[in-house]
């Protein structure tokens, strides 16, 4: 299996700050977040499951998006890189649906 060349650490360092960007901006998904770590690390899937103490299955799966993740492990996964598991808003437009929601509230 062919192994992934680690980064520069500038190169990483932007990586990261790019991951953190499109995360605030709110434009990726669980997948695509934990895939760009991944890269950002440098890392194959095999050697971040052993780091993050997953088999290399459940990262695919979790990179593909067919795991359902427990939120201990995306805690601990998201720990590295400053991220929490939260709720978040999926576009302004459910901002907006919200205000009327609470209009509607007992």
């Amino acid at each position: 299996m062919a192994g992934r060349k680690k980064p520069a650490p500038a190169v990483s360092r932007e990586l990261r700050r790019q991951l953190h960007y499109m995360v605030q901006a709110g434009g990726l998904t669980v997948p695509d977040t934990l895939r760009r770590m991944r890269h950002a690390l440098g890392m194959t899937q095999a050697a971040f499951g052993k780091a993050f103490d997953l088999t290399p299955r459940q990262v695919w799966e979790l990179e593909a998006g067919v795991a359902n993740p427990t939120v201990a492990t995306l805690t601990r996964l998201g720990k590295s890189f400053g991220f929490v598991p939260g709720f978040v808003l999926t576009s302004r437009q459910d901002a907006g649906d919200l205000k009327d929601d609470e209009a509607r509230l007992p």
